[in-house]
């Protein structure tokens, strides 16, 4: 959100470290639009949905990921490409590495990170006023993984994206299947994050429904019961990883990054 494919302090920064640190590997930094200030743009404005078919056209036609691939997605980035494993099984994707995303949504927008303040004060208002109407919902990008919990049934029939891909309208046998090809689906977790409400949505926790106070882990949601994505499964077989980082959203050391992530991505 507010970042571009490659900017040389961010998603370029990772690319570049990447790169050091595996002679030879092949780094696809995805850009969403014919620029880099439009890539930016689309991550608060381009819909969720259109991101991931993009994304999986573009993986589909570079002829190095035909093998497979390992995926790694910072943030709102993390979800998004859950959505493309779920959705879009060629290329396979080997591992998912979610650093910071929110995989049961978030229900508060304390702070925005980018260049633009008065386009955070503007989200900020229109998630207050009309996160479930269909014009909000087609054209902010976090409207469509804003899950109130004291909303419950208006989030599961007028989410366009986050309630698609956690099954919350029915299951979807495909999503599932796709989901649980995974090797391993890691989820970081930033142990003193400001930024995301509730944090345990990068471990797939969330808030106990009904209220907006006390969360529960994973493994006590419907989700996971209901083993709507197959999680349960995965997790009995040892492929979901929980980690867990000092530091607030996306804070992170490049010893830690060496030592916790890059093994995943050997």
């Amino acid at each position: 959100m507010g970042d571009s494919c490659c900017n040389p302090q961010s998603m370029g920064y990772i690319k570049k470290l990447v790169e050091s640190r595996i002679p030879g590997v092949y780094v696809l930094s995805l850009k969403i639009g014919g620029s880099l200030l439009q890539d930016m743009e689309n991550s608060f404005f381009l819909n969720a949905n259109e991101q991931v078919r993009e994304v999986c056209a573009q993986l589909a036609g570079d002829p190095h990921l035909k093998a497979g691939y390992n995926a790694m997605g910072f943030s709102q980035g993390g979800q998004f490409l859950r959505a493309v494993a779920q959705r879009c099984p060629s290329p396979p994707m080997l591992n998912l590495i979610s650093v910071g995303g929110q995989h049961q949504g978030v229900y508060g927008f304390p702070r925005c990170p980018g260049e633009s303040s008065h386009l955070c004060d503007w989200i900020r208002r229109t998630l207050d006023l009309g996160a479930y109407t269909q014009a909000v919902q087609e054209h902010l990008v976090q409207a469509e993984y804003w899950h109130d919990p004291l909303r419950e049934e208006e989030y599961r029939k007028n989410s366009i994206f986050l309630a698609d891909i956690n099954q919350e309208r029915g299951i979807n046998e495909t999503y599932k299947k796709n989901l649980m090809a995974l090797k391993k689906f890691v989820m970081v977790k930033f142990l003193n994050d400001t930024m995301v409400d509730p944090p345990i949505s990068e471990w797939f926790g969330f808030y106990r429904p009904g209220q907006a106070k006390e969360t529960i882990p994973l493994q006590e949601t419907s989700l996971y019961t209901e083993d709507r994505l197959g999680l349960q499964q995965m997790d009995r077989a040892g492929k979901l990883v929980f980690l867990g980082v000092k530091g607030d959203h996306l804070h992170f050391t490049e010893e830690w990054f060496d030592t916790t992530l890059l093994p995943f991505l050997q």
